[in-house]
C-alpha cells in the first residue's frame, strides 16, 4: 500500500495565501476639476484626460 502524503504545515498555507490581500486602487486627482479618477483614463464628472476634453460628461438619467 502506498504512503500518504506529508500534511502541509499552517505556515506553508499562509505564506501561500499571503499573495491573495486586496490592493488599495490607485485613484489620482483630475486636473480639471479635482475628483478621484482610475489613472489612464476619461474623467466621469468632467469628461477631461490630461486636460483635453475627451468626451462628454456621463450623467445619470
Amino acid at each position: 500500500m502506498s504512503v500518504p502524503p506529508k500534511r502541509r504545515t499552517s505556515s506553508h498555507g499562509k505564506r501561500r495565501a499571503s499573495h491573495h490581500a486586496l490592493k488599495p486602487s490607485a485613484l489620482s486627482a483630475c486636473a480639471g476639476c479635482g475628483a478621484f479618477v482610475l489613472p489612464h483614463r476619461v474623467c466621469p464628472q468632467c469628461g477631461e484626460y490630461r486636460k483635453v476634453s475627451k468626451a462628454s460628461p456621463i450623467t445619470k438619467s
